[in-house]
């Protein structure tokens, strides 16, 4: 297959940005989540854009029209890491106040408090939203069993030389999560083995701490890849392998803030940093296609 031609000022059109006025200090995280109203599957599914801020207010919008539908007020901390779950029907925040709260998505309430003891900055759902991981400055990956929350959460420690800071976390099926770490390594951890020697079940390794991890589900083939943001360089893992696909450097650096996200097609990526700057690069070649400025260079 030929790898993609660049796009030309005839073919690429010019694009009107939908702007969401709202929050006041920078953001940490975004996600999209897609769910069908209907059980039949008739309808085109509905999205959410969900988003972390440091302004202790993570909201919830329409992603088809940027209107605001509401806030998941309580933090006392910026808010690092917002998710909902697969169904839209729960809602969770990992905070710098030390803790992670469960939100009803569909009225705002609070449902449940975990506390934590440092700044949390990741949350995510299992794919049955049954349980809830998160991970932060502590260096414990931690599993919560939302059905009986009362119970005691799962505890994972990602060093026992160290404390290893997590920024990101990720479930890839009902048991296993991600981990990705400040020491470079992105580990695997079986959640449900009782055998804490069967617990670790793989580790990716980059240069540097990892400041952005994302899944993604090409759209062509099926294939899932993992996209790593880590120092001044985006690398690509091939999740069925565990083989490095590419590994690029960026004219930006991931040390305190930005991420990187392919897109479905496989064809494109994009990254933003150190800089207002959010580029479009090539998949194959690495080749930078675009650049869309900040508004702060306007």
């Amino acid at each position: 297959m030929a790898p993609p031609s660049e796009p030309t000022a005839s073919t690429k059109g010019r694009q009107i940005p939908i702007v969401c006025p709202g929050h006041t200090r920078p953001l940490a995280e975004l996600q999209f989540c897609s769910v069908n109203d209907n059980p039949n599957g008739d309808d085109e599914p509905r999205t959410f854009l969900v988003s972390a801020c440091h302004d202790k207010c993570p909201m919830v919008r329409d992603a088809e029209s940027g209107d605001w539908i509401g806030t998941f007020k309580g933090h006392k901390g910026a808010v690092w890491s917002c998710r909902l779950d697969p169904a839209a029907f729960l809602g969770a925040t990992a905070s710098g106040d030390f803790s992670v709260k469960v939100w009803d998505a569909i009225t705002g309430s609070p449902l449940h408090s975990f506390p934590h003891k440092h700044v949390v900055k990741s949350c995510d759902w299992s794919p049955d939203s049954k349980r809830l991981a998160t991970g932060g400055n502590e260096g414990i990956l931690r599993v919560f069993d939302i059905v009986h929350p009362e119970k005691a959460p799962l505890e994972f420690v990602q060093s026992e030389k160290e404390v290893v800071s997590i920024s990101k976390c990720n479930w890839i099926d009902n048991h296993t999560v991600l981990a990705a770490c400040s020491d470079g390594s992105i580990r695997f951890w079986n959640v449900d083995a009782s055998d804490p020697t069967q617990q670790l079940t793989r580790t990716l390794q980059v240069k540097d701490g990892v400041r952005d991890m994302e899944l993604q589900t090409l759209s062509s083939n099926n294939k899932t890849i993992l996209t790593v943001a880590a120092g001044d360089k985006v690398t690509f893992f091939d999740m069925a392998t565990g083989d490095m696909i590419h590994s690029y450097k960026m004219p930006i650096h991931f040390r305190e803030e930005g991420g990187a996200s392919l897109h479905p097609s496989g064809a494109k990526f994009i990254a933003g940093g150190s800089d207002l700057w959010v580029r479009v690069f090539d998949f194959e070649s690495g080749r930078n296609w675009n650049v869309i400025r900040g508004i702060m260079d306007r």
